[in-house]
């Protein structure tokens, strides 16, 4: 059973004080790629955080290094030094996308090595492609995609899903379905069932150094009611300190607006 969180918890949940400044938010009809909604910046490239989880798990059913929902299970090691408790048991692909456990990407990346990994966010066409890491680290293998020279907008990501969801990417059908079906779950009003992604990491200043006073959250994924695809992006950055993850507190207020942000597919511009 794929766990769906309620809406009404979603929205007992939101605190107008911890809101972040939206910086775009982008809904696309995914079958006709029709525009529906675009406020903001969505060219504006950030780093894709634990977006990237959607690409990785394609690539990583594509090559055989995951198998289907529960399997490879790997074991944590105190070598990962991981930082939520949650991270430190078993993980398989599911809880892996779930509680977006970052040493078990690592395993993914690892498994793929540079050049493979390089090939896949070429074929991808995935953001700028940069998997050279930070700056005089040599570490992209483990951390490109975490608030350092992997950068995707707003607009890049909705294609990118839109390419999923259709199963167009460069990649076997099945490698997609999978990836498809271990995208969390949430129920929206309205009739609306949402699969997303979060991710969240620390803005840069002009100096180029984290700020870690300052978050940035990504939702993107797709929502579905009958017949009818959306595929959506939302990114917001924190202008002060808050202790809760920005990315969870995107999702929970985009679900939250789903319904009221679609209002109805009059209007809809196709982007062609």
């Amino acid at each position: 059973m794929k766990r769906v969180a309620p809406f009404a918890a979603l929205l007992c949940s939101i605190s107008t004080a911890s809101l972040a400044a939206p910086v775009c938010t982008l809904l696309v009809d995914a079958d006709s790629g029709a525009v529906l909604r675009q406020d903001g910046r969505c060219d504006q490239r950030n780093s894709p955080a634990s977006t990237f989880k959607v690409a990785l798990s394609v690539m990583g059913y594509d090559a055989g290094i995951l198998t289907d929902a529960h399997s490879p299970v790997w074991p944590y090691r105190e070598e990962y030094k991981a930082w939520r408790e949650n991270w430190k048991t078993n993980v398989d692909p599911a809880s892996w996308m779930r509680d977006s456990v970052v040493w078990y990407s690592w395993g993914i990346t690892r498994a793929l090595g540079a050049q493979r990994l390089q090939q896949y966010v070429d074929l991808f066409s995935y953001g700028n492609r940069d998997l050279s890491g930070n700056a005089g680290k040599d570490d992209g293998l483990t951390h490109a995609w975490l608030s350092a020279s992997l950068q995707i907008s707003p607009i890049e990501e909705v294609a990118f899903l839109r390419r999923l969801l259709k199963l167009q990417l460069p990649a076997s059908a099945p490698a997609q379905e999978k990836a498809i079906a271990i995208m969390p779950r949430f129920a929206a009003a309205d009739g609306w069932m949402v699969q997303g992604k979060t991710g969240a990491g620390f803005q840069r200043g002009q100096d180029g150094v984290l700020d870690e006073d300052r978050q940035f959250g990504w939702f993107v994924g797709w929502a579905i009611k009958g017949d009818r695809r959306v595929v959506f992006a939302r990114l917001t950055k924190d202008e002060t300190k808050v202790a809760e993850s920005a990315g969870i507190r995107t999702r929970d207020l985009f679900v939250a607006e789903l319904p009221t942000l679609l209002g109805n597919f009059a209007g809809a511009q196709n982007p062609n």
